[in-house]
């Protein structure tokens, strides 16, 4: 049987993941900050899915701490076949307006545990010779809407480049582009999104359905969605004064 690992496990993509990877019959190491939501979710997936279960508490924007689900992705005695580097959150602020401390912790969690996890996995898988990587970015990748943007655009590019590192290799490497998507992220950010139509909203379960059969096909960036298809055929293709015009007033704060 084989195991994926998941980070940021206990909430909205990152749980319908280990969800739907359960039903599949996969093994789960779940990651997270809170231990007792991590206990709830582990108890949860034995009872109905009866897998085994490993938990990790771990925060990602801690370096000693990322270092353990490192180390755990490593350990040829207990190979992870399956990565999901979903963990991250947004600040509500503009970046100026954020403590530097605030900002550098955020870019830990979207950027560096991506690149530390990634690497301790695919160096792993590469000597196995099979397994996969799903990194979690953002159709927000394709514009210039802040950090968050620019994070998830780090994800995306690097995702891409690591994919044709590994070639050849029996291992891939997807990034995940959501749109919107029905989760408590944009509430713990403090956005509004009430302006936001109806159509414009992904569903968790059914875009990790889509994502996990886009990895089964090797596709190195899934965007889920025709809505966000079409939407980022447009932006790799408008001029970036346009996109970054229009991306000023993607996230405003709540009142």
């Amino acid at each position: 049987m084989s195991t994926a690992l998941v980070t940021g496990a206990t909430a909205g993509i990152g749980l319908s993941f280990a969800h739907q990877l359960a039903e599949r019959g996969h093994d789960l190491v779940l990651v997270a900050r809170d231990r007792a939501r991590l206990e709830n979710v582990s108890d949860e997936l034995q009872a109905t899915y009866g897998v085994d279960t490993e938990i990790l508490v771990a925060d990602l924007s801690d370096r000693a701490e990322t270092g353990k689900v490192a180390e755990r992705l490593g350990d040829p005695a207990r190979p992870v076949d399956l990565l999901v580097n979903n963990a991250g959150y947004s600040l509500k602020k503009r970046f100026l307006d954020n403590d530097i401390s605030q900002e550098e912790a955020v870019f830990d969690v979207l950027c560096r545990a991506v690149l530390v996890l990634s690497h301790a996995a695919a160096g792993a898988m590469r000597r196995r010779g099979h397994g996969a990587i799903v990194n979690v970015s953002s159709v927000a990748s394709f514009i210039t809407s802040g950090t968050y943007s620019a994070e998830k655009s780090f994800v995306t590019v690097f995702t891409e480049g690591l994919s044709a590192e590994l070639a050849g290799s029996g291992v891939t490497a997807t990034a995940l582009c959501p749109g919107f998507t029905h989760t408590e992220f944009h509430d713990r950010a403090g956005l509004n999104m009430s302006s936001l139509p109806g159509f414009m909203w992904l569903d968790a379960k059914r875009l990790v359905r889509d994502c996990l059969d886009d990895v089964a096909k090797g596709k190195v960036v899934s965007v889920p969605g025709p809505q966000y298809k079409a939407i980022v055929a447009a932006l790799r293709v408008l001029p970036r004064s346009v996109v970054r015009k229009r991306a000023r007033t993607v996230h405003r704060p709540k009142a």
